[in-house]
């Protein structure tokens, strides 16, 4: 019984806690990949200059802060016509739509990962990124639902008992 209680309990904490499986990135590995930058600005090698920014736009993007967040996707939008390679803009599109999950703005990160795959249809990551958007859109739908019927309950609740004090 225990173990049922238990199971129960992890999983409404799976449920509202998120669960996806995309790494975070801390502000040290930020900072660092911003001096690669900077020292890479001073190079001549563009190729070094393109990988620096590609290690800080992923670092941005998956920072727990939003305003990370936000930078790295400016970045990558200012950087995506500049790609040299297809295997560039599949990753590129990877890391917008991984910005974009991590801002709410789950319906442009399904096109962007939509996008990916239609380059690279078995990517394990963008399939797993993509289940990770449909299962955060649906867990949306059930809680608005769940908020709409409540307050539907409440509206109801409050009309009943008007009508009783009435009579």
């Amino acid at each position: 019984m225990e173990a049922k209680v238990s199971g129960f309990f992890d999983s409404v904490a799976a449920f509202f806690g998120g669960g996806d499986q995309i790494p975070w990135c801390d502000g040290d590995i930020i900072h660092g990949c911003e001096r690669e930058v900077a020292d890479a600005a001073d190079g001549d090698s563009e190729d070094l200059k393109r990988e620096s920014i590609m290690r800080l736009s992923w670092a941005l993007v998956h920072s727990r802060k939003p305003e990370d967040v936000q930078r790295g996707i400016a970045m990558l939008e200012a950087s995506l016509a500049n790609n040299s390679t297809p295997l560039e803009h599949r990753e590129k599109l990877f890391l917008l739509a991984v910005g974009y999950y991590r801002s709410g703005k789950y319906s442009r990160s399904r096109q962007l990962v939509e996008q990916c795959l239609e380059i690279a249809p078995d990517w394990r990551q963008a399939l797993s990124l993509k289940k990770a958007i449909e299962d955060k859109i649906a867990k949306d739908g059930v809680i608005g639902i769940g908020i709409t019927a409540t307050a539907v309950g409440v509206i109801a609740a409050g009309v009943a008992a008007a009508l009783a004090r009435k009579k």
